[in-house]
């Protein structure tokens, strides 16, 4: 069977392409290369021209994103292989973790100011950030206001965001929010292990948009054996929401996930992520980021589409590796972009949130020697 991305095994397939084009490949000529040099099919190429087409890219050593990392989740989803805590299990330790993060990002703000640089945007990620109260999230969020700026959380699941939270978000200038259902199925939700419904997705969304966020939403073809008619239904039903943003991600079987040596087949995935491109562009959208994984079903990707001037600016900056990003928090990590030496430095946290905590200073010191 033919590779749909031939021989280019690198993740980040518009990072390959920029960088032939740096390399003094031409536009009209990058097509042919890209088919030559790399047996990439041409629907991938395609799709590859498109979404750098749709691309805000930057290299300003003045300029990095904030990242902040929450690495626990309400449950375990089957397909997750995120280094991430039920929230059964982290929530005695949580308030001296959230201590711990604001120490952290305080710091990071004495390197900004001694730096000089200038925050192009905030993301919040994880895990699943609000699972925290609205008064945790308060405590964090009032030590994160660098202006009018793009600021996204990732309120993935559904049944942790309630109208107080909302409220918390607002209040600290919160511009983004990921909602995401990954399906509109009951039976595959049910069987994944994500304690949702779709009507709570459907509320969720209701009460986001009455505060005038941007909204992302994820699924995920391929997920729980899911037939084509599925998968169908879940995009049709998200286009009836229209989320500004909406990432199309193929399933990806990996170790330390619970479907880890399941025997997961699926041939309609192709025909699902088709199906998606076709609808997304009939509806307006367009990729604009786009990344891959070891083990996705197909030899497939995943697709980040975008209503017009909705790009999520975090997203390209982190996956394209060109604007540096200061991390904090458990498992976060830092990206020092040097631009004149053509290299990225990074500097890692602990995985684990008493490892964390019990090595902060340790963590921050070699956070800090990378952008020195």
């Amino acid at each position: 069977m033919k590779k749909p991305w031939g021989k280019l095994s690198g993740v980040r397939p518009t990072k390959k392409a920029r960088k032939l084009l740096q390399e003094g490949i031409t536009q009209g000529a990058l097509p042919k290369v890209l088919a030559k040099e790399y047996k990439i099919s041409k629907p991938k190429i395609n799709l590859l021209l498109k979404t750098l087409k749709n691309q805000e890219i930057i290299c300003d050593d003045s300029v990095i994103d904030f990242y902040v990392n929450i690495p626990i989740c309400p449950t375990r989803c089957q397909y997750c292989s995120f280094i991430s805590a039920e929230l059964k299990e982290a929530y005695k330790i949580l308030p001296d973790y959230l201590d711990a993060l604001v120490k952290e990002i305080n710091e990071a703000k004495k390197l900004i100011a001694e730096k000089n640089w200038q925050v192009r945007s905030i993301y919040i990620g994880g895990g699943t950030p609000s699972v925290l109260t609205a008064q945790q999230l308060d405590f964090l969020l009032q030590n994160l206001h660098f202006g009018d700026i793009e600021f996204t959380v990732e309120c993935g699941r559904p049944d942790t965001i309630t109208p107080e939270k909302l409220e918390v978000l607002k209040k600290h200038n919160v511009t983004r929010i990921s909602i995401n259902p990954q399906t509109f199925s009951e039976k595959t939700l049910q069987k994944i292990g994500r304690q949702h419904t779709t009507l709570q997705v459907f509320d969720a969304f209701k009460e986001t948009k009455k505060l005038g966020f941007n909204i992302n939403m994820d699924l995920i073809a391929g997920l729980g054996e899911e037939s084509f008619k599925t998968f169908k239904n879940s995009i049709k039903t998200a286009l009836g929401l229209k989320p500004e943003n909406l990432t199309v991600h193929t399933l990806s079987v990996k170790k330390g996930s619970c479907l880890q040596g399941q025997n997961v087949k699926n041939s309609a995935v192709k025909k699902m992520v088709d199906y998606a491109y076709k609808m997304l562009s009939k509806a307006g959208y367009v990729p604009y980021y786009m990344y891959r994984q070891k083990n996705q079903l197909g030899n497939l990707e995943n697709i980040g589409y975008t209503l017009p001037n909705k790009q999520c600016k975090f997203n390209v900056d982190s996956m394209e590796e060109t604007v540096s990003i200061l991390a904090c928090g458990a498992n976060a990590i830092s990206k020092f972009v040097d631009h004149k030496n053509q290299k990225i430095l990074r500097a890692s946290n602990a995985k684990f949130l008493g490892d964390y905590i019990s090595r902060l200073d340790e963590l921050i010191e070699r956070k800090n020697k990378i952008f020195s």
